[in-house]
C-alpha cells in the first residue's frame, strides 16, 4: 500500500542523522530531495559546518546551480584541493541529470565512480523535483552504490509532536501532545511553516503554558484546515456557515481551484471514514487507509456519523461535476463553488442514506 511505503523508515536518513550525532566520516555523495524543505536545509547546514572551517568557505565550498552545469566544470572543481582543510563541499541545486546528453552522463558518471575521498558532493532538489528515469540503468546504478540518497519527507505526528514541544521548550512554553497535534492539522504540518508558526505562538502567549486560544489568535490555517470547516458546516447542512468561509477564502485571494481541489479531498476523507466504520473499525484505520494525522481522523470520524452513506457518495459525485464545469469554462468558478455548497447542503439537510 502507498501509505506504509511513505512510512517506511529511510535508512539513508538515518544513517546521516547518526554520522552527524556520533562524528563519524561523511560520504562522498549525497542526493538531498524530498517535500520536506525544513529537513533539507537543515541537514545541508549541519554537513556544511562539519566539513568546512569557518573562513575558508571560499576556497572549500561550492554552491553550483544545475542549469547550465557541465559535468567537465563539475570534475574540475571537484578534483580541485581543499585549502586548510581535510575536505571540500560541492552542492548543486537542480540538475537534471537524466536529460544530459549520452556523453555527459559517461563522464557525471565517471566521476561518481571515482569522486577524490576529499570531497563530498551533495546533488540538492529544491524547486525541481528529483525524477529517476528507469530505462537508464547505468546511471542508475551508480547512484545506487555511490551515493547516499536521502529523502526528506514529511515527519510522523509523534515526531513533530516531540519537535514542537522541544521548540516551545526553546521559548520556555509548553504545549500538551493534543495542542501540537492542533498545530499540526492548521499548518498541514510543513516543517518551515510550524517553525514561524511557533515563534509567532511563543511570542503571543503570556503564560508558560500555551492554549488553543493563543495559536487560534495568530496562526493563518492551511487551505486544507479551512476547508475542514467548511466540510462540517456542510454535514450540519449549515450552507450559510459554509458560504461565509467560502467568501473568507474568497477575500485571501485563494484561487477557486484549489478550494474545490480541497474540498474535495475532505469529502473522499468522509466516504472513507464512512465506509471504515461500517466495517467496524475506527480512526487508527481511517489513519492508516488515508494518511491522516490523528486531529483531522478524529474530526472526519465525528462528521461521518452525523451523516449517511448516500450524502457522501452524492458529494464526490457532486464534487467531480463541478470539477468539470470549472475547468470547461462553463461558469464563473465562484459561482460553481457557491452552487456547490448549496447543493451539499441540501444534499445533508435532506438526510440522505
Amino acid at each position: 500500500m502507498a501509505y506504509a511505503k511513505k512510512t517506511a523508515k529511510n535508512e539513508a536518513y538515518q544513517k546521516l542523522k547518526t554520522d552527524l550525532k556520533e562524528g563519524n566520516p561523511l560520504g562522498n555523495a549525497y542526493l538531498f530531495y524530498g517535500e520536506e524543505s525544513y529537513l533539507r536545509e537543515y541537514y545541508l547546514g549541519e554537513i556544511r559546518k562539519t566539513l568546512i572551517p569557518a573562513g575558508f568557505e571560499e576556497f572549500n565550498y561550492h554552491a553550483l546551480e544545475g542549469k547550465d552545469l557541465t559535468a567537465q566544470s563539475l570534475t574540475e572543481m571537484a578534483e580541485a584541493m581543499p585549502m586548510m582543510a581535510e575536505r571540500t563541499l560541492i552542492v548543486v541545486t537542480d540538475w537534471d541529470i537524466y536529460k544530459l546528453n549520452e556523453d555527459q552522463r559517461e563522464r557525471f558518471i565517471a566521476l561518481l565512480e571515482d569522486l577524490p575521498e576529499y570531497c563530498c558532493l551533495v546533488l540538492y532538489y529544491d524547486t525541481a523535483e528529483w525524477k529517476p528515469n528507469g530505462t537508464m540503468r547505468k546511471l542508475n546504478e551508480v547512484f545506487q552504490t555511490k551515493c547516499e540518497r536521502v529523502e526528506f519527507g514529511k515527519q510522523s505526528e509523534r515526531d513533530l509532536v516531540a519537535w514542537i514541544q522541544r521548540h516551545f521548550k526553546a521559548h520556555e512554553k509548553w504545549a500538551d501532545d493534543r495542542l501540537c497535534q492542533y498545530l499540526i492539522f492548521l499548518t498541514d504540518g510543513t516543517m518551515t511553516t510550524l517553525a514561524g508558526e511557533i515563534e509567532k505562538v511563543a511570542s503571543y502567549a503570556k503564560g508558560q503554558e500555551i492554549t488553543k486560544g493563543d495559536m487560534d489568535a495568530v496562526v493563518i490555517p492551511a487551505l486544507s484546515a479551512q476547508t475542514f470547516d467548511i466540510s462540517n458546516a456542510i454535514a450540519d447542512g449549515n450552507y450559510d456557515a459554509a458560504l461565509r468561509k467560502l467568501q473568507d477564502l474568497y477575500a485571501m485571494q485563494t484561487e477557486p481551484i484549489l478550494i474545490l481541489g480541497a474540498i474535495g479531498s475532505q469529502l473522499r476523507r468522509l466516504l472513507y471514514a464512512k465506509t471504515v466504520m461500517n466495517a467496524g473499525q475506527g480512526q487508527q484505520a481511517l489513519m492508516e487507509l488515508t494518511g491522516m494525522k490523528s486531529y483531522p481522523a478524529g474530526l472526519t470520524m465525528n462528521a461521518a456519523r452525523r451523516i449517511g452513506d448516500g450524502f457522501c457518495r452524492r458529494a464526490v459525485e457532486l464534487c467531480l461535476q463541478a470539477d468539470r464545469d470549472m475547468k470547461a469554462s462553463r461558469d464563473d468558478p465562484e459561482r460553481v463553488l457557491e452552487v456547490l455548497l448549496a447543493a451539499l447542503a441540501q444534499e445533508a439537510r435532506s438526510g440522505t442514506r
